[in-house]
């Protein structure tokens, strides 16, 4: 089972509750830019929520320092002590949820943790948990091997 954050557009009013709320929690400010859900289409009606959906693992495999890793409820979590800061995971993301900050020198993304999920005031995000594709296993697998390999 993966544990995400599962996101309904359609109820999304734009009001950025979830947005300060994360940034708060990890970056103790209030700033849109620091957070790991984002808020796409303000003002034009229509809002787009962006978080990891932590399946594809892209960034898992991209990682050349093995800074990304899956933790035992499916989610990947970064180890800033290996983090060199490459940024190859940023750019692998398709849907553009690894997050860096100008200035900042490691990249971030959501982990699922829930703090967005209580400020929603139209509940249009939830803690979920979903069955791991075939090809998220494949992937997690192939990673797996790979790094035993390289320990050896």
């Amino acid at each position: 089972m993966i544990k995400y954050l599962k996101t309904n557009d359609e109820k999304c009013v734009g009001c950025m509750s979830c947005v300060s709320a994360c940034s708060l929690l990890y970056e103790k400010e209030d700033n849109p830019a620091k957070s790991r859900i984002q808020v796409n289409g303000q003002g034009r009606g229509a809002f787009h929520l962006i978080a990891c959906d932590q399946e594809c693992r892209k960034c898992v495999q991209e990682c050349p320092t093995q800074a990304l890793v899956v933790s035992k409820t499916g989610v990947v979590v970064l180890d800033k002590s290996l983090c060199v800061g490459c940024l190859a995971c940023v750019a692998v993301c398709p849907i553009d949820a690894m997050i860096i900050f100008p200035g900042d020198k490691q990249p971030f993304k959501c982990i699922a943790c829930g703090a967005c999920v209580k400020k929603c005031p139209k509940e249009a995000i939830a803690i979920a948990e979903k069955e791991e594709s075939p090809a998220s296993r494949v992937w997690a697998e192939a990673i797996a091997a790979v790094r035993k390999e390289e320990a050896k």
